[in-house]
């Protein structure tokens, strides 16, 4: 190639210095120097410089369009996803080349490198709103297709209309339809502060599937990075495609996001996660409750209709609740058939896998429960698995829960106990649960329950005005549905677990025994944590949540029944008419049985739905009194104070023992004297006879039966005679029939049963002989000394 340079076909050895002809190498180095130095040389080597970036710009500019795509498997890791494109120039409208032979099912086929063209921009517009933080107000909402972005875009244009959130709406399909236009086809234009991002590559018409794959990561990764959203909104699964969920899914839990997927009637049944914010919406995926039926005898025809409404519920498209059933010792035949049947949760018609969320609990029948185990035996069922995460919905059989009952609970749990704005007030710890029935009376069932009406507005919101219906907190605990928090239920595990090792106290009851036992504990320790649970309110006369029903009650195992006494039978007159004679029976005051709602849950909430705040929401002490937030306070420190003394055996100077998180155990002191309820009234072991035989119960040895204290007057005056120095030997004797002469009836029969007694009891009789003789030495006053003569033998009573 190059002929006309002789030096450039040399090798570089000729022009090394020969070290036996000295001067011949120094002239040969000088010359290849200079040649090498010469401009000649130099300016070739930059004309060929210039030809090959010559020949790679032309080659670049004009590559051939009939190689078609890569046949290659596509590697993501060729696509740089950490950077995004600058600028705002539009995607190429112009199409990648097909294949030679495209086929109908290669729609799309293009493989190539990913560009985001219009990410950049929008994601570096939403700097100023704290994306570059780990916790903040963003959500977001994300679609591949366009019919479930339709479907989606109202909730996102709600949200931000109630300016709890900042929110943000990603595209992330095959469409190619511009943004403002998918905006103005939805309605969400001049009223709608939604941000939008463009999240789509380029080619993504005829992107294959697995460049879609790889394209919803790469977004998301951007987005993450620029935004940090604190929950995923999609449509449901079964209208979005498919590479967008599955990839969806993935990316959500790899960067620790919940992502909330949508039922079909969304728009018109959960418009309520709306007003909810992004601490309240992250906790989506996070939260377990667990349902937990204590069913007492004689309970199965209310257990079969409450199992009934818990399977007709709505339950969002999340998972179902695990669910716990104490059974009673005596389950009748029709029952025990429907819980053979019973599938919970329902097998899903997909084919998907089925994994059994139920457990059955047959208790050994006991003859006798009392207060303390029955307690015991109810908080021994649950135990959260997460402190904060777990919780435990207690059912009555006697309760019927509507088809909304699940939505009323994640609405009001998600709101009261996971809101970012509730975490900055200090009145959410004092809340313990959420109610789902509201009472008619009191604990005591003393009066009828009025519910409090709102005092003030709440703030931030329009419409709502003082005298309206609102929910309200109450320190009174409930047993036929509610709602226990995880952190609140171990510190009431820690509690009764403390409270059962003090003996029983003479307090007087505040809890009916129409109601379980455990409610009085409950009671004693919201009464001295100032904890209280939210009772609802519906804005429709007449509709519940939750209704009683009272035709099959029943008596806690743990209160015995009160025998029931026979009504006289009044006297006939032919010329009266007959009344009506009636057995009155134990029962808890009536209950006004509601219709069940199965409208929309923001339809039949006070306030369009609107939650009022804790510290504007009235508070009522377990007597009825309306109390304010510094009355509280004072109320649970004498509550405390008084406790501490009277039950958990502190003393007046003793300091409070520092409060640990979910324990009680504060409240009591001298915790290793522990008191056992199953001992008391457990009589100490009694001597047996040889053999093992038992004897008789002791009796108290200071009461001498009536027919021993004739011959007891006569012992002890023989043992004063002794004692005072009369010859006993000269005492009157008694002729039997045969004529012999005997000693006293007296001591004729005590020899006779000393005859009789066991050897190793001998000893038992004389002790106990001492005893009798030395009280009735205490009770006989001393005589004076006797005449010497001979006395006549008393007379014999009756039976001798």
């Amino acid at each position: 190639m190059f002929t006309g340079d002789e030096e450039l076909g040399k090798k570089d050895d000729d022009h090394r210095p020969h070290t036996n002809n000295a001067p011949s190498s120094s002239s040969s180095s000088s010359s290849w120097s200079a040649r090498k130095t010469s401009p000649v040389f130099r300016r070739r080597r930059i004309i060929y410089g210039i030809c090959a970036l010559l020949f790679i710009y032309v080659f670049v500019k004009n590559i051939p369009d009939d190689l078609g795509p890569s046949t290659r498997d596509f590697n993501p890791g060729a696509i740089h996803v950490g950077k995004l494109p600058e600028g705002t120039v539009d995607p190429p409208a112009k199409k990648p080349k097909r294949p030679a032979t495209p086929s109908e099912a290669e729609e799309h086929y293009h493989d190539g490198p990913i560009k985001f063209y219009k990410l950049a921009s929008s994601l570096h517009s939403v700097a100023r709103l704290g994306g570059q933080h780990e916790f903040n107000k963003n959500v977001l909402f994300a679609a591949a297709s366009l019919k479930s972005a339709s479907e989606i875009i109202p909730l996102a244009c709600e949200m931000a209309r109630w300016e709890r959130n900042d929110v943000h709406f990603a595209i992330m399909g095959r469409d190619d339809m511009e943004i403002q236009e998918i905006k103005s086809l939805n309605g969400a234009v001049d009223d709608c502060n939604v941000h939008w991002h463009d999240a789509r590559p380029d080619y993504s018409r005829w992107s294959s599937e697995f460049r879609m794959e790889v394209s919803v990561e790469a977004s998301m990764d951007h987005i993450q990075t620029f935004v940090h959203p604190q929950v995923i909104v999609i449509d449901n699964p079964s209208r979005e495609d498919t590479f967008f969920v599955t990839t969806l899914r993935s990316k959500a839990m790899d960067i620790g996001k919940s992502i909330i997927e949508l039922p079909s009637d969304a728009t018109e049944n959960m418009m309520w996660i709306t007003r909810l914010d992004s601490g309240s919406l992250a906790a989506w995926s996070t939260t377990y409750i667990d349902l937990l039926i204590q069913a007492p005898s004689g309970s199965s025809g209310s257990l079969v209709r409450l199992l009934k409404s818990i399977e007709s519920a709505d339950y969002l498209g999340t998972r179902r609740p695990h669910l716990t059933i104490e059974l009673p010792a005596e389950i009748d035949a029709a029952t025990w058939r429907y819980l053979e049947n019973f599938v919970w949760p329902p097998v899903d018609s997909s084919g998907a896998s089925h994994a059994s969320q139920v457990s059955l609990r047959h208790r050994i029948p006991r003859r006798t429960l009392t207060e303390y185990e029955a307690s015991a035996r109810l908080i021994e069922s649950f135990y959260p698995v997460r402190t904060k995460d777990s919780h435990v919905l207690l059912l009555s059989p006697q309760i019927e829960l509507s088809p909304l009952y699940y939505h009323y609970l994640i609405y009001h749990l998600l709101e009261y106990k996971y809101s970012a704005h509730g975490k900055e007030t200090k009145n959410s710890p004092h809340l313990m649960g959420i109610s789902l029935e509201l009472p008619t009376h009191f604990l005591n069932d003393s009066e009828p329950l009025v519910p409090p009406l709102m005092e003030k507005p709440p703030s931030n919101r329009e419409g709502g005005s003082p005298g309206e219906p609102t929910p309200f907190l109450w320190q009174a605990p409930n047993s036929n549905a509610a709602l226990y928090f995880g952190d609140k239920w171990m510190e009431f595990h820690s509690f009764l677990t403390a409270r059962l090792s003090k003996p029983p106290t003479t307090r007087t009851k505040l809890v009916s025994k129409k109601h379980p036992s455990w409610l009085e504990f409950l009671l004693e320790l919201m009464c001295a944590r100032r904890y209280s649970l939210l009772y609802p309110t519906i804005s429709i006369d007449g509709e519940a949540i939750a209704t009683v029903h009272d035709e099959l009650y029943q008596v806690p195992e743990e209160f015995p029944r009160e025998p029931s006494t026979p009504a006289s039978v009044p006297e006939l007159n032919p010329d009266e008419p007959l009344s009506l004679v009636y057995e009155k029976k134990d029962r808890p005051p009536p209950n006004t049985e509601h219709s069940l709602s199965s409208s929309t849950l923001l339809s039949i909430l006070p306030n369009s739905g609107d939650l009022p705040e804790i510290p504007n929401l009235p508070l009522l002490a377990f007597d009825g009194l309306t109390l304010t937030q510094n009355q509280a306070n004072d109320d649970a420190w004498t509550f405390t104070e008084a406790y501490r003394r009277d039950i958990g055996g502190c003393k007046v100077e003793a300091e409070i023992t520092k409060r640990e998180p979910n324990s009680a155990l504060d409240l009591f002191c001298h915790l290793d004297q522990v008191y056992d309820p199953m001992n008391v009234g457990v009589q100490p072991p009694k001597k047996t006879r040889r053999g093992g035989a038992q004897r008789k119960p002791e009796v108290d040895e200071d009461i001498i039966p009536a027919e021993q204290k004739e011959s007891a007057k006569m012992e002890a005056s023989e043992h004063l005679a002794r004692q005072a120095g009369k010859d006993t030997a000269s005492r009157p004797k008694i002729k039997g029939d045969d004529g012999e002469e005997t000693q006293n009836e007296f001591h004729a029969q005590m020899e006779r049963q000393k005859k009789q007694a066991e050897p190793g009891e001998e000893k038992v009789a004389e002790d106990d002989g001492e005893e009798e003789g030395a009280e009735v030495k205490k009770q006989e006053p001393k005589k004076p000394a006797e005449d010497p003569k001979p006395k006549t033998a008393p007379e014999k009573g009756p039976g001798w």
